[in-house]
């Protein structure tokens, strides 16, 4: 299967000429397992290109099939889904996969993000047929050819982690977690920052553990791990409650899940190419004085990693 980056930052789109090479849209990743319909993991701003070169193939003619898997609804992980071409051609099928909300209907959620005054053409307008499908924490499923595993990650409203397995080859996509470590983050707003390596209660603790120990036993083995790096450890620990991860946390799952290649992902919209460049650097560098097996790497717009039987 072939792994495909077509948006990269976190929280805004940054264009420009400072985040050129790395690119400046946001968090969307195509998965192709061979001779079958694409898989998307998330839906900012990067979706907008990718739809518009899936209409050069059998979704322009309305004979397309996709399969959308969304982290969580926050905004930089679903504003281009409105922009999403083959949504506006009849007779293409799309299914949306999210995390299961209590408080409200996954298709709601969508459709309120295309409702007046916000969006000219509402979700029921959309000629694809789209089915949306709620997924609980550690389900199992398939998608033509391809074995889909997801779990729980530590965010703000939470967010999940996914993992495909097609044509011999593995990918995890673990986009927008804290470490779990000094903060858990669910449902509520956290305005102020929680004591980076303060004592937890021991309730708070155990949860986050079982959630690292779960996160850490999906990527076990892993040909390909997308990991969200989008703070230093001192902007971390200024922000512990955001829900962002550093290089170093990264690190730390990759040992432990035996991995092939870590990706560093979910850039900082404020992180020029020559700064993103410099955190890939430092990265290598603690790897290879630690004697790390895995490769490092850095997304980037365009970026295409080919695993399994396609490799």
């Amino acid at each position: 299967m072939k792994v495909r980056f077509w948006g990269v930052r976190g929280s805004v789109p940054v264009p420009g000429r400072h985040t050129n090479r790395y690119g400046g849209n946001t968090s969307c990743v195509e998965v192709r397992p061979r001779g079958d319909w694409p898989i998307i993991i998330d839906a900012g701003t990067g979706i907008r290109r990718l739809g518009k070169s899936m209409m050069e193939s059998a979704f322009g003619d309305g004979g397309g099939t996709a399969h959308v898997l969304i982290s969580h609804t926050h905004w930089d992980h679903i504003q281009g889904l409105p922009f999403f071409s083959p949504f506006y051609q009849e007779g293409n099928h799309v299914h949306v996969f999210a995390r299961q909300r209590h408080d409200t209907h996954l298709q709601a959620v969508f459709a309120s993000q295309t409702e007046d005054p916000y969006f000219p053409v509402p979700l029921s307008s959309l000629k694809a047929e789209i089915e949306f499908h709620e997924l609980v924490e550690g389900a199992h499923f398939e998608l033509g050819r391809a074995r889909v595993t997801c779990t729980r990650l530590n965010h703000p409203w939470i967010a999940m982690a996914y993992r495909v397995d097609a044509d011999g080859g593995s990918m995890v996509y673990c986009s927008d977690t804290a470490p779990f470590s000094d903060v858990l983050l669910e449902h509520e707003f956290i305005s102020t920052p929680p004591q980076v390596g303060g004592v937890l209660d021991p309730a708070i603790a155990a949860k986050l553990a079982s959630m690292r120990a779960g996160l850490v036993a999906m990527c076990q083995g892993v040909d390909l791990l997308i990991y969200d790096t989008q703070f230093t450890p001192d902007e971390y620990r200024a922000r512990p409650h955001w829900g962002h991860s550093t290089p170093i946390d990264a690190i730390q799952v990759a040992r432990e899940a035996g991995i092939k290649t870590l990706c560093l992902y979910h850039h900082a919209p404020s992180r020029s190419d020559e700064q993103q460049d410099l955190i890939l650097r430092e990265t290598q560098d603690l790897c290879r004085a630690a004697g790390d097996p895995f490769e490092v790497i850095a997304a980037y717009e365009g970026l295409e990693v080919v695993l399994g039987d396609d490799g």
